[in-house]
């Protein structure tokens, strides 16, 4: 069997991004409010697909015209370009927050995704092959390390490796990586182990291929809850068009509280949301969704902890610190 070169693995995670389509709404749509929203087939995407199969766009008078893009850092682009309104969950807070420092009052976040380890809410793993003897993060010394591309994850390895007591400038190699590209990267050596997120690593663990060494790297070593996914509006937008945002936030907010009441009954529509088989579905864990209306105060304590782990990892600068993203009612009337 000829060995997969870099050039093939990025090849086939274009196809793994391509694969995914969103289930068409339960209604036609027609004569609504149109919106444009940015979507990435990623598994926090799903509150998207819920409100589009069950109608609840139609229902708060939208039509919603769908970007669909192959990464969450393009999804953070389109919404502070002006191309899309909003994103549909699963953008990346940190380069939504880098993005938020260059351009001031760009945008908002109305929700956030992730994982909790005091809730069993898994997002996120760290694996390796099966035989590799790695059995914890200090075991990464002088080996190669896979995460997925930007500042989010490229900040959570580096800093989990830190916490292990290891050099992340000289005793770890990171390597960036698609989230498509994780599995195979390992199987090819392309790296030895791989921060890698749901559905891809229990996939890689149900397969045989790889052994989990931990879970949720982000919300043991930054905060609990730990989000790296987040819903984003534009402040234009919102300040522009503030009912039909409201309406849009609405939408998305009643989506992901009837995934967090019963996720096994959309569980089919990971499916369309991540392009993965409908074999495997079952095998996907519940990840941690919060929409804008139920956002407390234990949520912007874990935003803050990540900002600050960000600076402290210099993927923002200090002045940074007090960033606060989070949508606010009075926005609306700004």
């Amino acid at each position: 069997m000829r060995p997969v070169g870099r050039r093939d693995l990025l090849k086939r995670a274009g196809a793994f991004a391509l694969a995914a389509a969103l289930p068409a709404p339960a209604r036609a749509a027609g004569g609504g409010d149109k919106v444009t929203l940015a979507w990435a087939p990623v598994l926090q995407s799903l509150p998207l697909c819920v409100a589009r199969d069950e109608g609840l766009f139609e229902r708060a008078g939208l039509e919603i015209e769908v970007m669909r893009l192959q990464a969450q850092a393009h999804l953070v682009e389109a919404v502070v370009s002006g191309r899309a309104d909003a994103s549909a969950p699963g953008a990346s807070v940190g380069l939504a927050t880098i993005a938020e420092t260059r351009e001031p009052g760009s945008l908002r976040v109305s929700g956030f995704q992730g994982a909790s380890n005091s809730l069993n809410r898994i997002a996120d793993g760290l694996i390796t092959l099966r035989q590799a003897p790695i059995a914890a993060l200090g075991d990464l010394r002088g080996r190669s390390l896979g995460h997925l591309p930007g500042a989010s994850w490229r900040t959570v390895a580096r800093h989990m490796v830190r916490r292990a007591g290891l050099d992340p400038e000289r005793d770890v190699r990171f390597v960036e990586l698609a989230g498509g590209l994780h599995r195979e990267a390992l199987t090819s050596g392309t790296v030895e182990a791989v921060l890698s997120v749901e559905p891809v690593v229990s996939l890689a663990v149900a397969s045989g291929t790889a052994k989990r060494i931990l879970a949720n790297l982000g919300a043991a070593a930054i905060a609990d809850p730990f989000f790296a996914g987040a819903s984003l509006i534009g402040t234009s937008f919102v300040r522009e068009r503030p009912d039909v945002a409201r309406r849009l936030i609405g939408a998305l907010d009643e989506a992901t509280s009837r995934i967090e009441a019963d996720f096994d009954r959309y569980r089919p529509l990971i499916v369309h949301c991540t392009g993965i088989e409908p074999a495997e579905a079952g095998l996907v864990p519940q990840p941690y969704l919060k929409g804008w209306r139920d956002l407390g105060e234990a949520d912007r304590r874990s935003y803050r902890a990540f900002v600050e782990t960000l600076v402290t990892e210099r993927a923002l600068s200090a002045s940074a610190r007090g960033a606060d993203m989070i949508l606010k009612p009075s926005d609306f009337s700004a």
